[in-house]
Parts: C-alpha cells; sequence; structure tokens
C-alpha cells in the first residue's frame, strides 16, 4: 500500500447519487509502494457514485524483454487484466479507458507502437502520455522522465505527435505552470489532437516557488487563458494534494478535512472552470499519488463542495460528462 495520509474522522459522503467518472487513477506495485485493484475497490466503495474510470500510465507492469520501444505495452495488457477481473467482481468500467506510454520523440517511427497498444487496449486504449515536466532544479523532475525545456518544439516530438491525429488518440499533458505557453503552441499546431491538461496545469509551491503563491497563481492563470483558446485543449482538475504543489497537507498531523481542501482549492479549481467552461473541465482523483494528503471520499466532498452552486448539468459535466466524452466512454446516460 502506498503512503497514505493521517487518519480523520470519517466524513459524510455528500451528494452520494452524483455519477463520477475518475478521470485520472493509477495502479502499480513497487517496492514500498503498492496501489492495486484491491486497494482501489475499497477506495471505490467508500461512498461516492463513481460509475468508470480511466486509468492514466504510471511506468507498472512493462515488459521485461523484447525491444525497448515496445516494453510500455505492459503496462496497457496489465491495465486489461484488471479491467477485465474488476468486471467479474463490481462490474464493468475499472480502466475503462487507458492511456499509456510511447516514445513520441521516435518522431514517425512510434507509429507501430502506437497500433500495438491500440491492439493491446482491446478497444481501451485512448491515448498518450509522454510526461513534459521540466524545471531548472533539478529536485523537482523525476529522473525516470527525461526531459528538456523544448521537447514540445523538438521536431522529432512533433512528428511522433501528429501520429496520434492519424489514430484518433488522445495526448496527455502533465507539465508545470511556467510551461503552459509551450503547451498552447503545440495544441494551435495540432488542432486535430485531442489533449487533456493534467493535474491543473502544474501549479509549484516548493523549492524556489515556496512563499510566492500569489505570484505564480497569477502567472498560472494569464497562461491558462490563453491555452483555453485552444478548442482541442480540456482541463483535468486534480493532482492538488502533491507534494509539489505546496499545500503541506501530506506533513498535517491530522488529516485536512473536505472543506479545509476546498477552502485551498476554490481559486484553482474555480479558475479553471471559469475559463474552460464545464464542457471542457473534468475532475481526477489522481490516486494513489494524491493519497499521502487525504482519502479518497475526502477529495471528492471537496470538489462537490467547491461546486456546491452549480446546476445538475453543470455537475455532470465535471464529474461525468466531460471525461466520458473526452475519454470516448461508452457510458448510459443517467
Amino acid at each position: 500500500m502506498i503512503g497514505s495520509a493521517p487518519s480523520a474522522q470519517a466524513e459524510e459522503i455528500l451528494d452520494p447519487g452524483q455519477t463520477i467518472v475518475d478521470a485520472h487513477h493509477h495502479l502499480f506495485d513497487r517496492p514500498g509502494s503498492r496501489y492495486l485493484l484491491d486497494d482501489f475497490v475499497q477506495d471505490l466503495h467508500s461512498g461516492h457514485n463513481v460509475v468508470a474510470t480511466v486509468l492514466v500510465q504510471a511506468r507498472a507492469a512493462y515488459r521485461t524483454s523484447g525491444p525497448e520501444e515496445l516494453r510500455p505495452l505492459g503496462e496497457t495488457e496489465f491495465a486489461c487484466r484488471i479491467a477485465d477481473e474488476a468486471a467479474t467482481r463490481i462490474g464493468p468500467n475499472v480502466c475503462a479507458g487507458i492511456v499509456g506510454f510511447a516514445n513520441l520523440m521516435r518522431g514517425d517511427a512510434v507509429r507501430p507502437v502506437l497500433e500495438s497498444h491500440l491492439t493491446a487496449g482491446q478497444g481501451r486504449f485512448r491515448g498518450i502520455r509522454h510526461i513534459l515536466a521540466w524545471d531548472a532544479d533539478a529536485r523537482l523532475l523525476n529522473p525516470v522522465y527525461p526531459t528538456t525545456e523544448d521537447m514540445t518544439a523538438n521536431p522529432d516530438f512533433r512528428s511522433g505527435f501528429a501520429q496520434l491525429a492519424t489514430l484518433g488518440l488522445s495526448f496527455d499533458a502533465w507539465l508545470f505552470f511556467h510551461q503552459i505557453p509551450r503547451l498552447t503552441a503545440l495544441a494551435r499546431a495540432f488542432p486535430e489532437v485531442p489533449i487533456g491538461l493534467d493535474h491543473c496545469g502544474g501549479i509549484l509551491g516548493i523549492g524556489a516557488y515556496q512563499g510566492a503563491r500569489h505570484a505564480i497563481f497569477t502567472a498560472w492563470r494569464l497562461a491558462l487563458r490563453d491555452l483555453a483558446e485552444c478548442p482541442n485543449v480540456m482541463c483535468k482538475i486534480g493532482g492538488l494534494g502533491m507534494a509539489l504543489s505546496g499545500f503541506g497537507f501530506e506533513n498535517a498531523a491530522r488529516a485536512s478535512s473536505s472543506p479545509q481542501l476546498a477552502n485551498a482549492w476554490r481559486p484553482y479549481v474555480e479558475s479553471c472552470i471559469e475559463l474552460f467552461g464545464t464542457t471542457r473541465c473534468m475532475f481526477e482523483s489522481n490516486f494513489p499519488v494524491d493519497q499521502v494528503s487525504y482519502s479518497y471520499p475526502t477529495g471528492w466532498n471537496a470538489m462537490k463542495h467547491i461546486v456546491a452552486g452549480a446546476s445538475a448539468e453543470e455537475k455532470d459535466n465535471l464529474f461525468r460528462r466531460s471525461a466520458a466524452n473526452f475519454y470516448r466512454l461508452a457510458l448510459t446516460e443517467q
């Protein structure tokens, strides 16, 4: 089990009938860090009405042999096994959509890898996440994801990115707030590729960014405003429990309540919704990564607090319909 937030008193589930598509979660088994179907089922059964989920790449279950470029297919195969097992235990739609990894820096040569993902995904494969997060401070980076400041402008990357459009695949963009203008340029160059902006666009609040929350918010919002002008981009709202965000929830002696989370997140969530609109925003849990800061039901309660004044249709867009549309999930209207 991955590290969890400090214990807190269980909360009453808000609006338990609201249907939810969890637009971003992971499953993996690493030394000292495990979150698999049994763990996820426990969270899914904690009170909220989660009707489908989208698994996003996290270097899980890669193949250990064969060509290097094909080894990430192991994660897609793993996700399909999880989906099949879940269907026999709790019903369909766990890992209803799968976002994998393929090295887009391979340029045109990435196409066979993408086609292999589509085959391995058994109708569930939806797109690629090639992590872009870069900062001058190497302490903020994950060394297993090599990146550069200008990767999105690299001709090889763009040749690989173009292959997504030819195969009807989307792109999940994980980057930091100061890189959003680069993503905007990419989105404008490839308007036919659907892009999901992960984790509200990479808010930073540690390292050199500690103590500069107002300035960072201002720069982030300005950049997000320009990105929102690209109709092929949608915003995934979540990921604010990561230590990178600088809210410090992971260091609290007692886990934060959903009203506390909502109070801290509100300016960011409301800005995303204001700029993109509810039809282009979707909520995500980012579990188990965000689990260091709060529990699964508390995180969803926080989102429900923030949008309590929205209409029923707006809430359904945010919690379910936008994600189902972006990831092309065949869900029955409820």
